[in-house]
């Protein structure tokens, strides 16, 4: 019987692509918006807005521009530091396991006979998912554990991999990264692409086992190449950046296809970005501009941002300065400094929107706060306000800070 197992891949390396920005035009408070177009280069990934924001705007482009995946993961929680119901979905790509639901298990616990009826790994390791889906008790998730195990231990490559799991959440058992290294490894070599993918993390991160970006590269591989999405997408990182393979752009881009023609946003804008430097494939703007627009449809801030600014300059698409505006809205309102800026530029200078210095000083103000932009702007338009607009820029601007929190 094919067992199904918990959709819990293990997300740490999303957050790993990528920090730098080319330089495009050279910045003036008192020009056109489009002089502040420095497009962002490579993603932050979307993992959390703290890892966007850690995009430096420096004119300069990096040695480095792919973050190292384990300088990346440091910036976020372990498993076992996420133990709760977010934390397994942010382990996991669970949208893509659309069988897996709640629902469905609560079914195959209805219809199933007790694993003591059947006496088998398949009926255990059922068992042991219709338990960990249930009522979220200290005791269930013991007895979950335990119906894994022995299940694991008959060779069942499910029963391995969400016993693996277990100890990467301290679900039923001790947190234990070594020991969910040992049963993911289990679950790898019967070939089972999830348990693949988990191991080249902890590899690539260091977590319950030496890290050894070789050893990660290698089981990226093995789980791209059964179409494991995210290790396409992190195999091609690998190339980009050169860890644990040789680099190559052009392979970097075989893989980040793969991924971006799935839907991944993250492998969408990361494509959009070599179409746009040229960089494994020709220079296209037009071809990184359909990319970015399939990743900010997405609601990929740094997409977002960066189509604003095709629309600003008018590259790749006709300029439309009421475009670039929508689109810098969008990533200024979910923290994008840069995209900040630009939008109080567009109000500055009456670009896309009716002229408003107060809306013009309140993002200028909010940029200002980020260590990605300088108070320019903010100080540029300051001394030709009125008492009253500086009042209202306040206020404009504690209103605004509280969306944007709101929506973190």
């Amino acid at each position: 019987m094919k067992t199904k197992h918990l959709a819990a891949l293990l997300m740490l390396i999303l957050p790993v692509i990528l920090a730098s920005c080319s330089h495009r035009m050279a910045f003036d408070s008192n020009e056109d918006a489009v002089s502040d177009a420095n497009r962002y280069r490579m993603p932050a990934e979307q993992a959390d807005a703290d890892a966007q924001n850690d995009l430096g705007l420096s004119d300069d482009k990096v040695e480095d521009p792919l973050q190292d995946h384990a300088e990346a993961a440091d910036g976020n929680p372990t498993p076992a530091e996420q133990d709760d119901a977010d934390a397994q979905k942010d382990l996991g790509l669970s949208d893509e396991q659309g069988e897996d639901t709640l629902q469905e298990y609560a079914e195959a616990a209805d219809a199933n006979p007790t694993a003591e009826e059947q006496d088998n790994a398949d009926a255990q390791n059922n068992l042991g998912l219709s338990d960990d889906k249930g009522e979220e008790t200290l005791q269930e998730y013991a007895e979950a554990a335990d119906e894994y195990r022995t299940a694991a231990e008959e060779g069942d490559v499910e029963a391995q991999f969400n016993l693996g799991i277990c100890y990467a959440l301290g679900r039923g058992v001790p947190q234990n990264d070594e020991e969910a290294v040992t049963w993911w490894r289990k679950a790898a070599e019967q070939g089972l692409s999830d348990a693949q993918y988990n191991l080249a993390c902890y590899y690539k991160s260091g977590y319950g086992v030496a890290q050894d970006v070789k050893e990660a590269a290698k089981w990226f591989r093995e789980a791209a190449e059964q179409d494991h999405i995210m290790a396409q997408y992190n195999l091609g990182a690998c190339y980009y950046q050169g860890k644990g393979v040789a680099q190559d752009y052009k392979e970097a881009v075989t893989w980040f296809r793969k991924a971006a023609e799935r839907g991944l946003a993250e492998a969408q804008f990361i494509l959009g970005t070599c179409y746009d430097f040229g960089e494994g494939v020709p220079y296209d703007v037009k071809e990184a501009v359909t990319w970015f627009r399939k990743a900010a449809e997405q609601d990929h801030i740094m997409a977002q941002y960066n189509l604003g600014v095709c629309y600003a300059l008018g590259e790749g698409v006709p300029q439309d300065q009421e475009e670039a505006v929508k689109w810098y809205r969008k990533a200024a309102e979910q923290g994008v400094a840069k995209a900040q800026h630009n939008l109080g530029l567009c109000y500055q200078n009456g670009q896309g929107v009716p002229q408003d210095a107060v809306e013009a000083y309140a993002w200028f103000s909010i940029a200002a706060m980020s260590n990605e932009s300088d108070t320019t702007g903010r100080d540029a338009i300051k001394r030709e306000m009125s008492s009253l607009q500086l009042e209202q820029g306040e206020a404009r601007t504690k209103e605004l800070l509280n969306m944007i929190e709101n929506r973190k």
